[in-house]
């Protein structure tokens, strides 16, 4: 629970300061408490990244790696915000807040409810186009391919696990801007044979 919502429940912070001396709740961040016991969930971070950015979404690997679409483990939980969200200072859990547009923030967010709270997270089509642009970036500042293959790659499994399909990638690339130069080749590469 986050400190204002003890609050809300007419439990002071003086309160709360004794439960946690006495071992009663434990602080996972500032203004965040948790219940020393607590079953914890494979997700634990996304649940905590989510009440410490209410207005957050889920995105890139970590988002891939909610949706089992790969294997590496990001050192820090990516999140989303709006373009004029306030942007918070977290120092644990490790989380790296990126600013997306108005007009592919609100696309493609999906409700999962971890450990009893409501978490944001992009669908798998959405996390990959999103990965695409992130690898146009890239490319384009750091002439680096990296992007366009971990993005590549996430399709490729996306499509074979049956987790998103060619229209829903094709829909999210085209309201992107990215889809006849970056997400078209690929998609069809892949989908030829199918």
């Amino acid at each position: 629970m986050r400190l204002s919502e003890f609050l809300e429940e007419g439990i002071t912070a003086a309160t709360i300061s004794r439960m946690e001396q006495k071992d009663v709740v434990n602080q996972l961040s500032r203004g965040l408490y948790q219940l020393p016991d607590a079953p914890l969930d494979g997700n634990h971070s996304l649940a905590v990244a989510a009440k410490l950015v209410p207005n957050g979404v889920i995105c890139y690997d970590s988002a891939l790696a909610f949706h089992e679409l790969t294997d590496r483990i990001a050192p820090y939980v990516w999140m989303a915000i709006g373009p004029r969200d306030w942007r918070p200072r977290i120092t644990r859990p490790r989380i790296q807040i990126m600013r997306f547009g108005p007009k592919e923030f609100d696309k493609g967010i999906q409700h999962h409810s971890i450990e009893g709270v409501d978490v944001k997270i992009y669908s798998p089509a959405k996390t990959i186009v999103d990965l695409f642009k992130s690898g146009k970036h890239q490319k384009a500042f750091y002439d680096s391919n990296t992007g366009f293959a971990h993005a590549t790659q996430a399709m490729k499994d996306a499509l074979k696990l049956r987790k998103a399909t060619p229209s829903e990638i094709a829909r999210y690339a085209a309201e992107a801007g990215i889809w006849e130069k970056i997400v078209q080749p690929r998609l069809e590469t892949l989908t030829i044979n199918a």
